[in-house]
């Protein structure tokens, strides 16, 4: 598996050509099961994009005859069915469909591209191992949210099968606020969580989310880059790119940014942006292995 860091959702994909109708759900899927997999052609290809709106929308460019290519899909299919909505699918015949692949500028099969707001995220190409995929599902699903997508698309077919755990009533009320667009009374939310129960992981990762959110959503990216290039002692400057560029998924490029800008400072600003920096980390997730690897360079700089 390759390309597996997701980029930004910023893309020069022109999709438009391909005609509107309706996706078909495949007709692989258990009687009964609800699935949010989908066969496509060219037809039902802008539909499809059209759902990107609400759920990060994943295509598989590959062949059914191809055995790597199907087992590929059997296991994105999987994996996507699993997340009960949170992506949709759809499966492209690259051969029968070369329009779709030319469209990705798609060089091999098989060829996965997810879309976010209409915008293609190159995921990976060749085959992958379930656990891998996973992982990669994961950081999608953190740019989703980044991106204010929470929400859950309706099945192709068949019936959901049971609801996923309801969230804690003031988890609940952040994500409604996140959805709203009111990144105050998200945190709000997320700090009355934690007043009430102080070891709220997930509480205190949203707070940092909700700020992320909120200090980047009427940030324009190149009036940001062109004043932290000719500012480069302006931290506010600095830390709005770092911020930027982990919404856009350049996570390696931001944590980058900010241990070489901590090694350049001392006392109160060095703090303000290690704290920054750890706020981030939580963001991406500890676990990650880029945050590990930012984190040894960090400890370089401090000690």
């Amino acid at each position: 598996m390759t390309d597996h860091n997701i980029p930004s959702t910023r893309g020069a994909v022109d999709l438009s050509a391909l005609a509107n109708h309706g996706p078909e759900a495949t007709d692989s899927t258990p009687a009964g099961a609800a699935s949010w997999t989908t066969t496509l052609d060219e037809a039902a290809f802008q539909q499809f994009v059209g759902l990107s709106q609400q759920v990060p929308a994943i295509v598989s460019l590959g062949s059914p005859r191809v055995q790597v290519s199907a087992d590929l899909d059997a296991t994105l299919r999987k994996l996507v069915d699993a997340k009960g909505g949170k992506f949709v699918l759809g499966l492209v015949d690259a051969e029968s469909y070369p329009q779709i692949a030319q469209a990705f500028q798609a060089q091999q099969i098989p060829m996965v591209v997810a879309l976010i707001k209409g915008q293609p995220v190159p995921l990976f190409q060749g085959p992958a191992e379930e656990a891998q995929i996973a992982q990669v599902f994961a950081q999608l699903e953190q740019l989703a949210v980044q991106q204010g997508m929470s929400g859950t698309a309706p099945a192709f077919s068949g019936q959901a099968g049971q609801a996923e755990p309801e969230l804690p009533p003031l988890h609940q009320k952040a994500v409604d606020a996140i959805d709203a667009g009111d990144y105050a009374a998200a945190e709000a939310a997320y700090l009355e969580a934690l007043n009430e129960k102080p070891n709220d992981k997930d509480a205190q990762v949203g707070v940092y989310q909700v700020r992320l959110l909120s200090r980047t959503h009427n940030l324009d990216l190149n009036k940001a880059r062109e004043q932290a290039a000719q500012n480069p002692e302006d931290i506010a400057a600095q830390l709005d790119v770092a911020d930027l560029d982990v919404v856009g998924g350049h996570v390696e490029d931001a944590f980058a940014r900010l241990v070489s800008l901590i090694s350049k400072l001392a006392d109160e600003d060095r703090e303000r942006v290690r704290r920054r920096l750890i706020e981030l980390y939580a963001v991406i997730g500890n676990a990650d292995p880029r945050v590990a690897v930012s984190r040894q360079k960090l400890a370089r700089v401090l000690f």
